[in-house]
């Protein structure tokens, strides 16, 4: 966005109002918003880890649309049905500019040319490998609320939300750690990046669990685990799964980490739940983690346990136990 906002508010094809809330949906913290007039920026965002950044930064950052905004910028997601969401939102709640800016691998290409066949749009400021482009005509109130998209029952009757992980269907990973969950898997457990909580319900079917945690970053997504899982054995945390602490040890930790940050490949993210579940175990504890088969955890798991198996081999993903973390990690080779 650094690029074409200053672009577009230079030609006026962007029009910051004198007063009111300009309500930016989900910026990159990469993003640099400092042509717009800090005191007037929202930012509707539900990532934890970002929320907090931006919060640092002195800016207002809430999870729930606001009932108005005076203008509103749109940062093009990757899934398209949530664009198309915020797309529909935006129009119904904003009384001034409404801007989609994006990078051609987001899709931006694709929404501007649905945007023309429902109602005018500006020409498209392109720059950086991206675009930015507005809606300024008045029938834009009513011609995307078709796009409009709630939480729906999704895979196997749970709830799910555009735009969380595996919307549409139980993921592979997933369904694999579910298969060889133990019977006993303590009285107390975690769910690292629990989504929707499809995992957290299957660990919830052992009478043996007294307390789940689930902890995951998508304030969304954790919004449909708390309808998917009503157990009254489950405490819910929106939080950083990196760096969260619970007021107790527990004995087993579960997870299906995120490996990507956008399109590139990220193993240093789901290494650092591992990091963090090691510390959030009993001296006795048992981590049960489902990865793409070929991402490297397995040193990084031996440099915080005492010992690691791969305990399951299915469809290109791999879970590997890891029982008794080391009070002080091994050190690297």
């Amino acid at each position: 966005m650094s690029a074409r906002l200053p672009l577009a508010l230079e030609n006026g094809s962007f029009v910051v109002p004198e007063t009111g809330d300009i309500l930016v949906f989900s910026p990159s913290v990469e993003d640099d918003l400092s042509d717009l007039p800090r005191d007037q920026v929202l930012i509707l965002d539900d990532f934890f880890p970002d929320c907090e950044t931006w919060k640092k930064r002195g800016y207002r950052v809430v999870q729930d649309l606001p009932e108005t905004a005076a203008a509103s910028v749109i940062c093009m997601p990757r899934a398209k049905n949530l664009a198309r969401h915020w797309l529909a939102q935006a129009c119904a709640i904003t009384t001034g500019s409404i801007a989609i800016d994006g990078a051609k691998t987001a899709g931006i290409d694709s929404i501007y040319k649905a945007c023309k066949k429902l109602t005018a749009v500006s020409e498209t400021q392109s720059r950086a490998h991206g675009k930015f482009f507005t809606l300024p005509d008045d029938s834009r109130k009513t011609a995307f609320t078709n796009w409009l998209a709630a939480p729906a029952e999704g895979p196997e009757g749970f709830i799910t939300a555009p735009g969380v992980f595996s919307e549409a269907k139980v993921d592979k990973g997933s369904a694999l750690l579910a298969s060889v969950l133990p019977e006993k898997p303590g009285r107390r457990v975690a769910d690292l990046g629990a989504g929707w909580g499809y995992l957290s319900a299957q660990i919830l079917k052992s009478d043996a669990v007294q307390n789940l945690h689930l902890i995951e970053a998508s304030h969304t997504a954790l919004a449909c685990a708390r309808r998917n899982v009503t157990d009254p054995r489950a405490e819910f945390h929106w939080n950083d799964a990196r760096q969260v602490k619970l007021s107790g040890p527990v004995d087993t930790v579960i997870t299906n980490p995120p490996f990507h940050t956008g399109r590139a490949a990220e193993p240093a993210l789901g290494q650092a739940f591992l990091t963090n579940a090691a510390k959030l175990l009993t001296p006795k504890g048992t981590l049960l983690v489902v990865a793409n088969q070929g991402l490297p955890y397995e040193r990084t798991l031996q440099e915080l346990f005492r010992q690691v198996d791969q305990i399951a081999l299915e469809n290109g993903f791999k879970v590997l136990r890891a029982l008794a973390p080391l009070a002080k990690p091994r050190p690297t080779r």
